[in-house]
């Protein structure tokens, strides 16, 4: 990950390693991103936005200090309207570090992408590759996402769920990224199967994360 491409990317990979912002209030409006999406992260006690907005209009709409607002549903929706972008869903935004070795999972690799979690990392996504089990009960897919970091998704099937493979699935990716590079997970809090297996695979909460999509 090049800090030199997105001031974002060196917010991102300092508080991977543990190199939080201070938790001081703030809200830091940076410019927008390239790619399929602008983004909102909120830390403790501190907010990113990189899109095509002043600091002035945010500074009107979120009162110093006050960390309710910014990931509220209508602070969302006016930045929304404001850049005519679409907000995503609400996620967790975890991470871990790649590590050599094998995958702990036999995975096999897949060029067919009609599964429709693989079509959504392509809108959302450069350089995707999918794996599947050999029994394919499981999917796993690694891109670059915001920033270009290496993002995750997977799904286990029905079938399989219980099992502890989606556990084995997420650590399994940290071996398909370069050792020592960060690699990504967004789970919506909801979503409690995924983000035990999330953490059960090595990776920890960082933040919350609000993308908001161009185009389609």
């Amino acid at each position: 990950m090049s800090d030199s491409r997105h001031p974002l990317a060196a917010v991102l990979d300092a508080a991977a390693r543990g190199r939080f912002p201070d938790p001081d209030g703030r809200f830091e409006v940076l410019p927008p991103l390239e790619g399929a999406a602008d983004a909102l992260i909120g830390f403790t006690g501190h907010f990113v936005l990189a899109a095509d907005v002043t600091h002035e209009e945010v500074a009107r709409r979120v009162p110093e200090r006050d960390f309710s607002v910014p990931m509220s549903a209508p602070f969302l929706t006016w930045l929304g309207e404001r850049t005519g972008r679409r907000p995503l869903t609400f996620d967790a935004l975890l991470c871990a570090a790649g590590r050599d070795g094998g995958t702990g999972e036999r995975l096999v690799p897949l060029t067919d992408g009609a599964h429709p979690r693989v079509e959504r990392a392509r809108r959302y996504r450069e350089d995707v590759r999918v794996w599947a089990t050999a029994d394919g009960d499981g999917i796993l897919i690694v891109g670059r996402g915001v920033c270009d970091r290496w993002e995750i998704g997977f799904e286990v099937a029905p079938r399989a769920r219980g099992r502890g493979l989606g556990r084995r699935l997420v650590h399994a990716a940290c071996a398909l990224v370069p050792v020592g590079e960060i690699v990504w997970a967004q789970v919506a809090p909801g979503n409690a199967a995924s983000l035990r297996a999330v953490v059960a695979g090595g990776f920890r909460p960082i933040a919350a994360e609000v993308l908001f999509a161009r185009g389609r």
